[in-house]
């Protein structure tokens, strides 16, 4: 497999594969706590400063349209709360409410210990090669034109 097109088309099946390791991982992960990967998704990306919906699409590689559903369902649950946005009048601002945060806390311990094992399952410096690699395709990925 030397050719750039095979290589592109094994990392693309890899990634997706990854992709969907992680969304079952974060299902998991999720469901005690009363969410769904996608609301911890969109509620990670807010926990540290509100962000407007398509600031949280172009952070998580999410549709606009998608974020803005979830986003919603999260206010509509009480998890999430729509503020006033100083730089943009009709873009208002997500944050996570204090029943979101402790939703997204509850999380922790099992993610930790998921963590702790993919760790010692790889080893430490596999596992920050392998973040790093990713780190580089996505920054790759992201430097190029869109294709036409």
């Amino acid at each position: 497999m030397n050719e750039p097109a095979e290589l592109l088309s094994a990392a693309a099946l890899r990634a997706f594969r990854l992709n969907g390791q992680f969304l079952e991982v974060a299902e998991g992960l999720a469901r005690p706590s009363g969410l769904t990967a996608a609301w911890w998704q969109v509620l990670g990306a807010v926990l540290h400063e509100p962000l407007p919906v398509v600031g949280i699409a172009r952070a998580m590689g999410m549709t606009r349209q998608g974020v803005q559903r979830i986003a919603d369902l999260l206010v509509e649950k009480g998890l999430a709360e729509y503020r006033p946005n100083p730089a943009h009048r009709r873009a208002k601002l997500l944050q996570p409410t204090l029943a979101g945060r402790e939703a997204v806390a509850a999380i922790a311990p099992a993610h930790r210990a998921l963590a702790q094992r993919l760790a010692e399952e790889l080893g430490m410096d596999a596992f920050r090669d392998c973040l790093a690699a990713l780190t580089r395709l996505s920054t790759a990925l992201d430097r190029l034109p869109p294709p036409p």
